[in-house]
């Protein structure tokens, strides 16, 4: 497997000086535009470079599967955890209280051009892999910490902000299976999907590797 993002190094100050200690550690900063996507997703043609590398082959077996074999939501510096922090990094005008839970801010969900509001348990922190479809494409050989390296990732573009309906929606659907009703949004979701699956050497299907050079060539 390819060097994972291991215990994100870039938390330390968090804990005591809250969101803005985040935005100033990763240079991330309050989205301006009005819709904000996870980082990390890479240009069209890098996607199509590691598009061009992945290993085709069917997918394997859900035998053995269990979300708890991915434990996920774990503090990535105390007392956040990584869905408390993808919802500070994609969120605007977030506030949190001492817990780092946010209480205010506007949430996009890229799946379905929806916005969440004030409300935080309206908005979902999203494998773009998800976790069963890793299972059978590779993680089912992983140790623990391997998967919660996986399930954690908020360094690249692994966890996205979604409407709880188009999480379900999705499922663990894969790109030659379900695309987000959102059609300005699928050349990122592509290119996402591609980077995510290169990053943990994870397999593809010919139909999925279809459907991604597809997007590819029609959205981007």
């Amino acid at each position: 497997m390819k060097q994972s993002p291991r215990s994100p190094r870039v938390f330390a100050a968090l804990a005591t000086a809250g969101a803005a200690a985040l935005v100033a550690t990763l240079g991330w900063s309050s989205p301006a535009a009005a819709d904000t996507l996870p980082p990390g997703i890479p240009s069209e043609s890098a996607a199509q470079e590691k598009l061009d590398t992945l290993d085709v082959r069917p997918k394997g077996p859900q035998d053995g599967y269990d979300r708890s074999l991915f434990p996920h939501w774990n503090v990535i510096d105390s007392p956040c955890t990584s869905r408390q922090v993808v919802l500070e990094r994609d969120g605007q005008d977030v506030v949190s209280d001492d817990n780092c839970q946010p209480t205010e801010g506007s949430w996009w969900s890229a799946f379905d051009d929806e916005w969440v509001y004030d409300e935080p348990s309206e908005i979902s922190a999203d494998h773009m892999v998800p976790l069963s479809e890793a299972w059978k494409t590779g993680a089912a050989d992983w140790t623990t910490d391997e998967r919660a390296d996986f399930a954690n990732d908020v360094e690249s573009s692994q966890l996205w902000l979604a409407t709880p309906s188009s999480n379900s929606e999705k499922s663990d659907q894969d790109p030659s299976e379900w695309m987000p009703s959102n059609t300005g949004v699928h050349c990122d979701y592509a290119k996402s999907w591609i980077d995510v699956k290169d990053r943990y050497d994870l397999t593809v299907t010919s139909e999925e590797q279809s459907s991604l050079q597809g997007t590819l060539d029609s959205s981007c």
